[in-house]
């Protein structure tokens, strides 16, 4: 967990530490399989090195707690492997703890208006990038496909499988075949790789 000032981390850490299924540890033990909570009022070019720090080179996933964000900053976030951002006023305990369980399950959990953000940023980069000749293609499947579509509409992996008749296993496989070959850091950051491509 990462604050700015010590009345945020206080107070993140006392709501977060009455969850049982929430292990707190120190800043310094942050690595791969592990949820790096970031508290800013605004993103700042120093947070945005931490998260790239905290996801690139100690492997963790990250949850962006944040008063404001500027939509030039949003693409930024989600290509710094953030899979999930709560806005300050709405983080409650309940909500924080959605969000670090969600990061550590690898799934996306953007703010409805957020989301609705990162679909018309996506939508108007692919609209830019269609009309250049040799713009890359993601080559997704139909099966991968099908999964991105209802990460999309924020379904996790077992309601994917119930609505797909796939086993979690496979919707996981999925997932993971997709991210490894595309090089992408999370399921955010696929759902944006798809929209960008045209494919959702």
């Amino acid at each position: 967990m990462h604050a700015q000032d010590p009345i945020s981390r206080e107070g993140a850490h006392s709501q977060l530490r009455r969850y049982p299924e929430i292990d707190l540890r120190e800043e310094a033990d942050c690595g791969p399989g592990m949820v790096a909570l970031l508290i800013e009022d605004a993103l700042d070019e120093a947070a945005l090195t931490r998260l790239r720090r905290l996801v690139r080179s100690e492997g963790a996933r990250a949850v962006l707690v944040v008063g404001t964000l500027r939509e030039a900053e949003l693409l930024d976030v989600i290509e710094c492997g953030v899979g999930a951002i709560v806005w300050r006023h709405e983080a409650t305990a309940t909500r924080l703890v959605q969000a670090v369980l969600a990061a550590a399950r690898g799934d996306g959990d953007l703010p409805a208006d957020l989301l609705g953000r990162l679909i018309n940023q996506v939508g108007t980069l692919h609209r830019s990038a269609a009309g250049r000749p040799g713009a890359p293609a993601a080559g997704l499947t139909p099966r991968e496909v099908d999964v991105l579509r209802l990460v999309a509409e924020g379904l996790d992996t077992g309601e994917i499988a119930g609505k797909l008749s796939y086993s979690e296993r496979t919707v996981k496989n999925v997932m993971h075949g997709l991210t490894t070959r595309l090089h992408l850091r999370n399921r955010a950051h696929a759902v944006a790789q798809a929209l960008r491509e045209g494919y959702i």
